[in-house]
């Protein structure tokens, strides 16, 4: 996938709600995308999706995707179902870790999207900076 196009986080504005949220879809499908134990319908539809091919509004229209995460979702509870206590402690703890890692990338990569640029002029104005005569 590396030789396509990639979708930006602007490109999923038709369904997030702000640039934020896009920017957890748009990365959240580059997991999908990339992660070799995800495969079939999800992979594919993140790769289409990011890829400009489809549009995320019409994969979640598509049953095939939509049927592909239900079927995820349902193997998820019923893993989550089948763990015992200290498994189910064990998962929160690694959770809270991933949560704050994550939660440290996000707010880096925010203040690097919403910070000053580092592109600005700052030297002297165009004719040394005097006015029209």
């Amino acid at each position: 996938m590396s030789n396509e196009r990639q979708i930006q986080d602007d490109d999923l504005m038709d369904v997030a709600h702000d640039h934020e949220q896009a920017a957890r879809l748009r990365k959240a499908l580059k997991v999908l995308a990339e992660n070799p134990k995800v495969g079939g319908k999800l992979q594919e539809m993140a790769q289409e999706v990011l890829s400009g091919r489809m549009g995320m509004k019409e994969a979640i229209e598509t049953p095939g995707y939509m049927d592909a995460l239900g079927d995820r979702m349902n193997q998820i509870r019923r893993a989550a179902e089948n763990q015992t206590a200290a498994e189910r402690e064990e998962s929160r703890a690694k959770f809270a870790e991933w949560q704050k890692k994550q939660d440290e990338e996000e707010d880096r990569e925010r203040a690097e999207r919403d910070g000053p640029s580092l592109d600005l002029v700052t030297g002297p104005r165009r004719g040394g900076g005097r006015g029209h005569r």
